[in-house]
């Protein structure tokens, strides 16, 4: 509402997407209503190859790296659908634009996968791709993406099926990621105010 550019972070399933989108979508609409500019940046950044080391060595090799990929299918699919709904039409006449999804954690974790594996798998228009320096050193220098992501995601339904009959419920793990990956936020934020701290008293001394 009041116009201040969002990352909403940390989104690991559909439905934190979908939680995230409709709360800008919200914000969004309350701005139009209240007479305000709606082109409000935003950003939903939903992490991909946590999923992948999560249920490392828990399913067939056939299914090493493909979890992430199929989720992220999943979210593209409804991202889409958001894109055309007449809400989002109504609301694109009036000024506003699109809240981007950001494809998060895209560097290759198994050293047996390419390096590049997820910015083939995610290529994908109107999305952002924060692919680590690494990762894009290695695009640029090999890399070929190749067709892009269709608007239906593919075959994410299918394929997170066959990890369910591996006992892997996506639906109970999205919820653990997303908690683990808030601690980890905070300890590297109190680690950097820690950090902060250090070098102000040491200049303070030196002062």
């Amino acid at each position: 509402m009041r116009g201040v550019p969002i990352n909403v972070t940390l989104l690991f399933s559909v439905n934190q997407y979908l939680a995230a989108a409709n709360a800008f979508m919200r914000g969004i609409e309350r701005r139009i209503e209240a007479g305000l500019k709606p082109d409000v940046c935003s950003v939903a950044s939903i992490f991909i190859s946590r999923w992948d080391v999560a249920v490392a060595g828990k399913a067939p090799e056939v299914l090493n790296d493909r979890l992430g990929i199929a989720i992220a299918k999943r979210i593209y699919k409804a991202y889409l659908g958001l894109l055309s709904s007449r809400r989002w039409m109504r609301a694109y006449n009036a000024g506003a634009r699109p809240q981007r999804a950001l494809w998060a954690s895209t560097g290759t974790k198994d050293p047996k996968a390419s390096d590049i594996l997820y910015v083939k798998a995610l290529a994908a228009p109107f999305t952002v791709n924060t692919m680590p320096e690494g990762t894009l050193q290695a695009l640029a220098e090999h890399g070929e993406v190749g067709a892009t992501m269709p608007p239906d995601g593919g075959n994410p339904e299918e394929e997170l099926a066959r990890f369910a009959e591996q006992n892997i419920i996506v639906e109970a793990l999205w919820n653990q990621l997303q908690d683990e990956g808030a601690k980890s936020f905070v300890n590297s934020w109190n680690d950097l105010m820690d950090l902060i701290s250090s070098k102000s008293a040491v200049i303070e001394r030196a002062s």
